[in-house]
């Protein structure tokens, strides 16, 4: 399952792992923030092409953003872009609350509802609708066919436990119980520096069967059905050594500039008003001489 298998339905070797064992997902070639620093880590090309080829459609072959383990400095709680290799194409992830780790503030950003919506509710993403028969005329919800950059498999990403999905999905597997907190996807990222100092990826990956004569397993699936085969939870976090050191370079700092800019202002508030006072004494001794 992990590492490659063969499977008589497909006539072909299948692992979740097999394309990325001992080999890489290509050539990064990204901005380093020189001539514009709000474009810093924003990904130029993959694999040498400014756009994908998978889609066929000019939006949905777009790759912006970053590669999710930075973005700009001082964010503005806006949405962020960014491209994920794993599911052949780019999302967008906005901001949910301030958070606190490990006395780091840090934004929450959790995809955005529409990213997997059907194009009867999110009409950008009907380039992404590949199979209409499966998706009941691009109705469907939750899930989105890669076969296009999967050698023609039948395979369909989801979140985990086919969250945010439409309710047909659920109905037709049982043992599935979506929660946003188990299964969710989000990146907490330090506003100022653009780091992203946590994260969860949860991905479903689901394979497509539709009615067979010749499988005896599959001859009571009556319709197109999408079956869950794997969900991954790849979480990593900040640890104490580096929030630390982050703390003392950057968030002391910052916080001693903002000490010494009140001070200043103090200062400088105390001074108008010194002047200010003087000057009313002085002309009213001058009014009291003439």
């Amino acid at each position: 399952m992990l590492w490659g298998y063969y499977d008589p339905l497909l006539k072909d070797n299948i692992g979740l792992f097999s394309p990325y064992n001992g080999t890489y997902d290509g050539i990064y070639n990204v901005f380093d923030g020189k001539d514009d620093i709000s474009k810093v880590g924003f990904i130029d090309r993959w694999r040498g092409e400014s756009v994908l080829q998978f889609w066929g459609d000019k939006y949905c072959d777009m790759i912006n953003g970053t590669d999710a383990s930075s973005f700009p400095p001082f964010l503005d709680k806006k949405p962020l872009y960014f491209f994920s290799s794993d599911i052949c194409r780019s999302v967008s992830a906005g901001f949910e609350q301030s958070m606190d780790l490990k006395g780091i503030e840090v934004y929450r950003y959790v995809l955005q509802p529409n990213t997997l919506a059907s194009p009867t509710v999110n009409p950008d993403n009907q380039c992404f609708c590949r199979n209409e028969v499966v998706t009941n005329n691009c109705t469907m919800a939750g899930v989105l066919d890669i076969s296009s950059c999967q050698a023609g498999r039948p395979i369909y990403i989801s979140l985990a436990h086919f969250l945010g999905g439409s309710r047909s999905l659920l109905e037709n597997v049982k043992g599935l119980n979506p929660s946003e907190k188990h299964h969710g996807t989000y990146l907490d990222v330090e506003p100022t520096t653009g780091f992203t100092l946590r994260f969860a990826k949860r991905t479903q990956v689901n394979m497509m069967y539709g009615p067979s004569k010749n499988i005896t397993v599959l001859k009571k699936v009556k319709e197109y059905t999408i079956f869950p085969l794997v969900w991954m939870n790849e979480t990593a976090s900040v640890d104490d050594v580096t929030a630390d050191m982050l703390k003392k370079e950057l968030i002391s700092r910052i916080e001693m500039l903002d000490i010494i800019q009140k001070a200043l202002l103090g200062t400088g508030v105390a001074i108008f008003v010194l002047c200010l006072i003087s000057y009313c004494v002085v002309r009213r001794n001058q009014s009291k001489i003439v």
